[in-house]
């Protein structure tokens, strides 16, 4: 019998998400979406700071005009979050959420609304979004996935699970970048000053101990235990020594009211093809690359990491129902355009609810739903600190490096592609570079030792593809 008073083996919701079939209880299954929405829920405050406060080449704002709607934002960030996430859970019954891209949304508001509108940039990702599930449906993107090495698909988790980690540390303030002004080649450092201070870092701290040793002791809930004791000491601390700004994006201080109205101004603003008389059909066929290269394997690492964390990839680390997965991805990327808030795509976050327990979908409806509830509870979401939740993102990224001892390192044609990969994903910030260095590097190789025929010929022509992403830059000025 399991914790929620449902017989192994049945129950319609039990035999839909096949909860007992994966080992799992409709209880671990909501403890893993509720965490997994903590752990990614301050989207809903960054993406309108992202993407807000950035004017397009006409001088507008997003869902604004001439003045910002952060609030439009948040809104429309929480719907699309909310109804992909749960049709991942629906129909490809796995336990990933999804949410506005980061990194995504940064290089749509810098690089892309400088050239056009907004509803053009908008567009441009309901085009990407739109050539990703045509390569779902045609097969190519499953059959990329299927191409990559076993001990590579490892490496691909191994660094997401570093650069979790990272963003835990970068989110929480122990590590930060070192000012320009400061004239040093080291680019990151110790806390602010090169040293741990502050009551947001001792929050971490603690939480990071409080975590660790749950988890230490098996206290089922250990994850979501951790975040609402640190959230709740986070509160007591700011209402008698009032840190401020000094917490990030959200102050953790019980909010003034708890219900909102939303405002959804921002869907169904974009234009599909306005770009390519705003920017011209070479530019804007560029810029619908960058953002698809980005998307395609973006997904693809987070799908395997998420699989990995579960136990749910097959002996050729593959996940169940891996097209249904990308099929759902791939919606996202052209529902985040249409809903004017970027691309949406699966969150690595979702390996902290894999953590507490989460096997199947039911943990995504469960984040999907609770995603919805913040389109009018946002004032609920915005109280609780990175520094109370990232800890999360810490012990998962142990969790991912332990897979590290299944890749071959004496075997240098698998072991430098690895490294690449592992090693740029934390270093670059981005979990496309480090799939892709790796890429390019396992075909080199293969290549100066003679063994050409060995490559899948798909892997041949999706390194081409990323040695044109890295390019991208001098190509761009060069055709345009």
């Amino acid at each position: 019998m399991s914790n929620t008073g449902i017989a192994p083996g049945g129950g319609a919701l039990d035999n839909y998400f096949k909860i007992s079939e994966r080992g799992s209880t409709v209880g671990r299954e909501i403890r893993g979406g509720i965490v997994t929405f903590f752990t990614m829920a301050y989207i809903i405050v960054l993406n309108p700071l992202i993407l807000g406060f950035a004017v397009d080449a006409d001088g507008n704002f997003l869902g604004g005009g001439a003045d910002p709607n952060p609030a439009a934002i948040a809104a429309g960030t929480s719907l699309v979050a909310g109804v992909l996430t749960i049709l991942m859970g629906v129909v490809a019954n796995y336990p990933m959420a999804l949410a506005t891209g980061l990194g995504l949304n940064a290089f749509l508001a810098v690089a892309v609304a400088t050239q056009m509108s907004w509803a053009d940039a908008m567009g441009l990702v309901v085009l990407e979004g739109i050539v990703i599930l045509v390569l779902v449906l045609t097969g190519f993107r499953t059959a990329v996935f299927h191409a990559i090495p076993t001990q590579l698909k490892t490496a691909i988790s191994v660094g997401i699970g570093l650069f979790i980690a990272l963003v835990g540390l970068v989110d929480a303030g122990v590590v930060t970048r070192i000012p320009d002004v400061a004239k040093t080649s080291v680019p990151v450092q110790l806390g602010a000053d090169g040293q741990l201070s502050g009551w947001p870092v001792l929050i971490f701290a603690v939480g990071l101990l409080l975590i660790c040793a749950l988890w230490a002791r098996n206290v089922p809930g250990a994850i979501l235990i951790s975040i609402v004791v640190m959230t709740v000491v986070a509160i007591v601390v700011e209402s008698i020594v009032e840190v401020g700004p000094a917490w990030g994006l959200s102050v953790p201080a019980l909010p003034d009211k708890v219900v909102d109205t939303p405002d959804f101004g921002t869907l169904g603003e974009f234009n599909l093809f306005g770009s390519f008389a705003e920017a011209g059909v070479v530019a804007a066929l560029l810029l619908v690359f960058t953002l698809l290269i980005a998307d395609f394997f973006d997904t693809m690492g987070t799908m395997t990491a998420v699989g990995a964390e579960a136990g749910l990839l097959d002996e050729e680390g593959k996940p169940p129902h891996t097209e249904r997965i990308l099929v759902v991805d791939s919606l996202a990327a052209a529902a985040g355009g249409a809903a004017g808030v970027s691309s949406n795509t699966s969150y690595i976050e979702s390996t902290a609810g894999v953590g507490e327990g989460a096997r199947t979908g039911l943990a995504s409806v469960v984040t999907g739903g609770l995603f919805l509830l913040t389109i009018f509870l946002a004032p609920l979401a915005a109280m609780i600190p990175s520094q109370a939740a990232v800890p999360a993102l810490v012990l998962v990224g142990f969790l991912m490096m332990q897979q590290i001892g299944d890749i071959s390192w004496k075997d240098v044609e698998i072991a430098l592609p690895a490294f690449l990969t592992i090693a740029l994903m934390p270093f670059t910030y981005s979990i496309t570079a480090g799939i892709g260095a790796g890429f390019i590097m396992f075909v080199f190789l293969k290549a100066v030792r003679g063994k050409a025929a060995q490559v899948h010929p798909l892997l041949w022509v999706v390194s081409a593809v990323f040695v044109v992403y890295f390019a991208i830059d001098p190509l761009t000025r060069w055709l345009t």
